[in-house]
């Protein structure tokens, strides 16, 4: 899927991004920019705006008679979402899956006790409605709403917990909950015990229970995990 707006760098990094992700062009493979602007039928300096974007992402770097190589994957920018979009549409897909969801189980119970104390009214009213959207879309397969009050859900945790740097992380959960919806690692319907507990998350969160908060995420994080174990084991 192209992402809007970015012409037809765009386009080339919508193919090439994902075939570098996905081990196509192993580390330090040499990609010629004149033979890649007339594969995409590009011009070469829409390639070298592709270029640009993908040692941005670390992917890639730019060497003086060498060319530009692909990067080792230790160098790689794991964090930018994009990354994560086309690693997560490769084979590569459980690991990166479960690797993110371990992530957000070392952070989001901390972020949640954090939300607990710090939180605004403001944003106990939206984690409250978000909660309710939740629950509105949680029969009948209706995923991609389930999924846009989840999203908007663990950015109100993140955000409200009062540290820029789980703020920051929104995106990247973002894009592990929009990868499991839209790459089928989900239920036709999610688990009810899960939406109970988000559901109660934002209670603990509305009454200053930092403790509760936490702990009710840690078992979100839990569940999500185990059901990885059943559906990209």
């Amino acid at each position: 899927m192209s992402t809007p707006g970015r012409g037809l760098h765009g386009h080339v990094l919508d193919t090439l991004g994902p075939e570098i992700t996905a081990g196509e062009y192993p580390p330090g493979s040499v990609l010629r920019t004149d033979e890649l602007a007339q594969r995409f039928d590009v011009s070469r300096s829409v390639m070298r705006e592709a270029v640009r974007v993908l040692e941005s992402m670390y992917l890639v770097e730019s060497r003086r008679r060498v060319g530009v190589t692909v990067r080792p994957k230790s160098e790689w920018n794991v964090y930018d979402p994009q990354v994560i979009r086309w690693r997560l549409a490769g084979a590569d897909r459980p690991r990166q899956l479960r690797s993110l969801t371990v992530l957000r189980s070392a952070i989001e119970p901390v972020a949640a006790g954090l939300a607990a104390r710090h939180a605004t009214s403001e944003q106990c009213a939206e984690l409250t409605e978000c909660a309710l959207g939740m629950v509105a879309h949680s029969r009948g397969h209706k995923l991609e709403g389930y999924l846009l009050h989840d999203v908007a859900f663990h950015r109100v945790i993140l955000e409200a917990s009062g540290n820029e740097m789980f703020a920051r992380l929104g995106d990247v959960v973002a894009e592990v909950l929009t990868g499991r919806t839209q790459h089928d690692v989900m239920f036709e319907d999610p688990d009810p015990a899960a939406v109970t507990l988000h559901v109660q998350v934002a209670e603990a969160v509305r009454a200053g229970d930092a403790a509760r908060a936490e702990e009710l995420t840690r078992e979100i994080t839990v569940g999500a995990l185990q059901e990885l174990d059943i559906l990209a084991p």
